[in-house]
This record gives C-alpha cells, structure tokens and sequence, in this order.
C-alpha cells in the first residue's frame, strides 16, 4: 500500500480508502490510485485483512446431504442471500451424523467461519447445550426447539394434515404414508405423521397401521419400493402422502410398476416443493413450505447476530408459512393422449 500511495502520488490513507470503497474520494484520485494499482500488480491480502478485523466474510452451511435436491437448492438460495449481504459461504456434509455436526460447531469456533447455519439431524433437545458457544449459529430442522440460538423450521406437521384433507378432499379414502424410521424424539417424519394423522381424525377416517410404511431412506429408491410393497399387499389404497418429493417421486415409479396409474389409480402428494417436482410426468403435487424465505430468514439472523445488532434480542424460534402446490399427481383425470391422426386410404 505504501507503494502505491508513492506511485500515485497520495497517502497510505487515500489508498485505503480507495481499496476499501469508502466514499469522499475524488474520482481522479480515485482513479489514479487504481492505475498505480493496476500498474504495480497490487492485490489486497484478504486473509491479513481479514485476521486485522477478525472476521472471514464467511458463512458455514452444514447440511447431512449435499447430493439431495432439497438440500443442493437449500444451499443455493443461502449463497443467493448470503452473498447479496457480502459474505461468502463455505457448505460441509455432515452425513446426519452427531459427531460430523459437532465438528462443524467446532470449525466455528476455530474463527474459520464468521457463524454457521446448520441443518441439524442427529443432534437432538438433549444437545442444546453444545449451541452455547460465543459465536452465532442459526439452527434449521425439527430437532432443537427453544435452544440458546436461532431456529428456522418448516411448518411439518399443518403443511402434512393440509397435504392429507387435500387427498381427502379429492374423494381418497385408503390414504398412505410413506414416512422415516420412527425415533424417540421429534423429526421430520414424526411430525409429517402427525398431521397426516390429524388430518384423518378431522375427516373422521380410521388411521390403519398397515397404510403407513416407514422407509430406512428418504430418497427415491426407498419410495419406490415402498409404493410397490403397498400395492403388493392388496390394500386398496387410492391417495398416498409421502413425506419428502424425493420419495414421492420414487413412489409414482413404484406404483407404475405395480401397474398403476397416478392420479387415475391413486393420488399421491409430497413436501418439499423441489424443482424436479413440478417437470415429472406427471407433475408432482406438494407442499411448498416458502424455501426461499426460510433461506432469507437464516441468513438476515445469522447476519445480523454477527454485525451485533441488539435489537434482535433473545434467540428467536421461526416457523414459515406454507402453500399446497396443486398438479397432475394428485388432479382429476388426465387429458388422453394426442394420437397424430392419419388420413384413410384413397382420401
């Protein structure tokens, strides 16, 4: 810097204050300075500036599965936000396992990140404890409620009983759940399971254990197998509410190989509203629970317990609203195929 400042003829302050974009600076000065810049090959060392003020610009995003489509759009909409607030974002796999998302509160505290969002799997109410660190955390999920941080969540259990009276409506009787494995403390799928049940007590339906599937993954394959072992069994059923768009997606499959046919056959939802949902064939119908504002949402609280603004107060919980995505999965019956008409012979 003091190079430049003797190239352009000015003050080491002129030069930071030009390098820094800081305003009241002549625009000649300004752009002699970032010709003597350009001349002198100058590169602004991120890493000392960053070590002087004690911060990196840097978000930390832990997420159990990079390669699931509601996760790999969770983290674009975070760099989307994060990066119109001047930060950068580095995303880490956590498996949902307990020791990888410890590690990432961990890479935190080593000031690697300025704070972390973590989409917490494995660790439990049990664990709000260890989120008591001198540094901000946003927690995502179902797993920490009224913790020492902030707490984005989904609106699980009424966008789940909305998706079911949405079936119901839609004259389906032998409703199915494809949900998760069943833990002792609230998940995803316990609470998906609970509106799918209220939902049924609302319409007055017998909830029937044989319709609800539990699947060892949330993901396509597991759906699929999941539809076809329903439609194996015989059990007549005419709506399925699978607890992700991943796996209801691999359900559709899973129905069609068991020769039947969505919506005409069985109806089926999901929740997550992700992109791939709305180009299947059909058209997945789901739960959309405002991704982009829970993004949004993670990243203004994140960003502003950084920066210390005091008038956030206390740890906050926040829930988001949710809308249901209407199409062709769950609509009534689907326009017949176009055939390319032919003229007779001798016409």
């Amino acid at each position: 810097m003091q190079d430049v400042a003797r190239a352009a003829g000015v003050s080491p302050m002129t030069v930071s204050n030009v390098v820094n974009n800081r305003p009241h600076v002549r625009e000649s000065t300004r752009a002699k300075v970032l010709e003597a810049m350009d001349r002198l090959g100058y590169r602004v060392n991120v890493a000392a500036r960053n070590l002087r003020a004690g911060r990196t610009q840097t978000l930390g995003l832990a997420v159990p599965e990079v390669d699931r489509p509601y996760f790999a759009e969770l983290a674009a909409r975070i760099i989307r936000h994060a990066r119109a607030a001047g930060y950068r974002v580095a995303i880490e796999q956590t498996g949902a396992n307990r020791e990888d998302e410890l590690e990432a509160i961990a890479w935190s505290r080593n000031s690697l990140y300025d704070g972390l969002i973590l989409s917490a799997v494995a660790l439990g109410q049990a664990d709000r404890d260890l989120l008591r660190v001198d540094f901000p955390v946003v927690i995502l999920g179902e797993r920490i409620f009224e913790g020492p941080v902030d707490h984005v969540a989904m609106p699980n259990a009424d966008g789940t009983r909305a998706a079911t009276a949405h079936l119901i409506a839609h004259g389906c009787r032998r409703i199915a759940l494809l949900t998760g494995p069943d833990l002792a403390e609230a998940n995803v799928s316990s609470l998906r399971h609970e509106g799918y049940l209220r939902a049924l007590r609302e319409a007055g339906l017998p909830h029937r254990d044989g319709l609800v599937l539990r699947l060892p993954a949330l993901d396509p394959e597991h759906g699929a197998r999941g539809a076809r072992r329903l439609a194996e069994r015989g059990a007549g059923v005419d709506g399925l509410v699978a607890v992700t768009d991943s796996v209801a997606l691999g359900a559709v499959r899973g129905l069609a190989d068991a020769g039947l046919r969505v919506p005409e056959d069985v109806r089926v939802i999901g929740f997550d509203n992700i992109l791939a949902g709305a180009y299947a064939l059909p058209s997945l119908s789901t739960i959309d629970p405002d991704n982009e504002g829970m993004a949004a949402r993670a990243v203004e609280l994140l960003v502003r317990r950084i920066r210390g603004d005091a008038t956030l107060g206390p740890p906050r919980d926040f829930t988001g609203p949710f809308r249901l995505v209407e199409r062709e999965s769950t609509a009534g019956r689907r326009p017949p195929r176009r055939t390319k008409r032919t003229a007779a012979p001798g016409r």
